[in-house]
């Protein structure tokens, strides 16, 4: 069962974070947007993001399941089933990198809807876009997450799947999500956590210990090293849920995965 979160929970500590892009969007309309005050997100730039992941495209989907024990499957498939999409609709995934979550959503949409997947890597969108069994309603475009090149409105359903913490404004990145699906549209994000069982927390420590390895001896160390550290300052599930709240998504619930190593968290636009 999903579980829900505390509306009276704050969000701890100040909200930090680099400027954002200046990449234009096509904003129409009445547009959610984040509450007024300091951001938080992760402290790297997106041009530095989408640097390092055009260096580790080749290597990204074999090393995902590997890192995630094999489980990276089904998780993206609880992502999808929580969209409640159905034939003839329409999505966006955002920080798609090499496109898996899209192709997922395109099964769910069928030929009759649409998907676009949006990346700040050139060489993730490359890939993506030349994937064998991507459908002709899958489509990609290289953007940034927090300036979405797409009209209000536009989607069912909005994803982003181990992507938000490498954004350097969280509640700016859930409001372009939620701007961009129609009244009663999903948001759904799925991110690596901090758990707290006890096989949680021995996989977290294999996650910190041998991911930065498995890194290395692809010859990505440097690159494996930061997706670590980029877990290690994401928010606590409570405050990312608030952080939705904040931009105006309603009925924010959350539900931990595989022994809380990762969540997902979804919210409708009211």
């Amino acid at each position: 069962m999903p579980a829900p979160s505390d509306p009276n929970t704050p969000s701890p500590g100040p909200r930090r974070g680099n400027a954002a892009s200046s990449a234009p969007s096509r904003r129409r309309g009445n547009a959610a947007s984040p509450a007024p005050g300091p951001r938080r997100g992760n402290a790297a730039s997106p041009v530095e993001v989408g640097a390092l992941f055009d260096r580790i495209a080749g290597v990204y989907d074999p090393l995902n399941v590997v890192i995630s024990g094999f489980q990276e499957p089904r998780w993206r498939r609880r992502l999808v089933a929580a969209t409640n999409l159905r034939p003839g609709m329409s999505a966006i995934d955002v920080a798609t990198g090499t496109g898996a979550v899209a192709r997922d959503l395109g099964r769910a949409v069928g030929p009759t809807g649409s998907v676009l997947g949006i990346d700040i890597s050139t060489a993730m969108v490359a890939r993506a876009a030349g994937h064998a069994g991507t459908p002709p309603h899958v489509r990609y475009e290289q953007g940034n997450a927090l300036a979405l090149p797409v009209a209000d409105g536009a989607f069912d359903a909005a994803t982003i799947a181990f992507g938000m913490r490498n954004l350097p404004d969280y509640a700016a990145a859930f409001a372009e999500m939620a701007r961009v699906v129609g009244p009663g549209g999903t948001v759904a994000c799925l991110e690596i956590a901090r758990p707290r069982t006890l096989i949680g927390r021995l996989g977290r420590l294999w996650f910190e210990g041998a991911v930065p390895r498995v890194g290395a001896l692809a010859g990505h160390g440097e690159a494996y090293r930061y997706l670590v550290s980029s877990v290690r300052s994401y928010p606590a599930p409570a405050e990312i849920a608030s952080i939705m709240r904040d931009v105006g998504l309603v009925e924010v619930r959350w539900q931990p995965l595989t022994f809380g190593m990762v969540t997902l968290h979804t919210g409708r636009r009211g």
